[in-house]
């Protein structure tokens, strides 16, 4: 019997350490970009899911973005063609932007459908829709990649009108340019200028690596909290690299146009967002604006 209520004690904690959080964010919008291996593993997107129902039940307002990189290099070998990269963006002929769009909407709907099964309404939309996303060409070292956008404007009205009908809205990083062509755009850069349109509270980037390391070969580096100021000198010092470096360039940009805290999260850990964002440790890394109060060095 001791046990038993010792464990439910434990229970009672968490959802109190959760309270001063709950309060803070309530009807805050928060802008989740969902991608990585959490996307191909039924499990971890169950989780990744459920997490944000919950976000939106406790009074949160999430807007999901999601991308879907690997369910597209899947198709478009499955169609025998082959992947193409340039400076880890990929080359998107007209043939492959069709297969991009075809993939990117399926995913779309069945996370819609996740949501929905778990009792919440829920709209799947693309950057094309209600004119949300305007893009123009994007050059990748001065070489032409196809048709990869550059996004040139945010029009968040169509978010705005489903989140006050009490619609999650799950957004695929689709957009036209001023001749209505279509374009795939890079799903970190789509997430960051959603949160800075509809001036978020929080921006969460779920990816495959547990935050931003001092020293990614040594795990004992993981920065929990970061200033802006702190995560310019990483860069300028050489300390990040890689697929880091435009994801920390996003964050760095989202706080300086008001978003304020942006958060790196490893989406391979069940319930990362929930971890992160209602505990006082945290998992991964959250960046800060100047006027953010550091969580993570309060005594336990």
């Amino acid at each position: 019997m001791e046990k038993d209520m010792s464990q439910y004690l434990s229970k009672a904690e968490v959802l109190i350490e959760a309270l001063p959080y709950i309060q803070r964010f309530n009807r805050k919008i928060i802008v989740i970009k969902y991608g990585g291996s959490a996307m191909m593993n039924e499990e971890l997107k169950k989780s990744v899911i459920a997490d944000a129902v919950l976000l939106k039940l406790v009074g949160f307002k999430p807007i999901i973005v999601h991308g879907g990189g690997k369910e597209i290099s899947r198709w478009v070998s499955k169609v025998g063609m082959e992947a193409r990269f340039v400076n880890g963006l990929r080359v998107t002929d007209e043939a492959t932007m069709e297969i991009v769009e075809m993939v990117l909407n399926k995913v779309n709907k069945s996370l819609v459908q996740m949501v929905q099964e778990l009792g919440v309404k829920a709209v799947g939309i693309s950057g094309k829709d209600g004119g949300l996303l305007k893009v123009k060409k994007k050059y990748s070292g001065g070489e032409d990649i196809g048709f990869v956008g550059e996004i040139t404007e945010v029009t968040p009205k169509v978010l705005y009108d489903l989140i006050e009908k009490d619609f999650l809205p799950i957004v695929c990083p689709i957009g036209m340019d001023e001749d209505f062509n279509t374009y795939n755009i890079n799903a970190d850069d789509a997430a960051c200028e959603i949160a800075k349109a509809v001036n978020a509270e929080k921006l969460a980037f779920l990816t495959d690596i547990e935050g931003v390391y001092k020293d990614p070969k040594d795990p004992s580096t993981l920065i929990s909290e970061l200033s802006c100021e702190e995560a310019h000198a990483l860069i300028e010092d050489g300390f990040i690299g890689g697929g880091m470096l435009p994801k920390l360039n996003n964050c760095i940009e989202a706080i300086e146009n008001g978003v304020s805290r942006v958060h790196i999260l490893d989406g391979r850990i069940p319930h990362c967002l929930l971890l992160e964002i209602f505990t006082n440790k945290g998992i991964g890394t959250a960046i800060l604006g100047s006027s953010e109060s550091r969580y993570y060095n309060e005594e336990q």
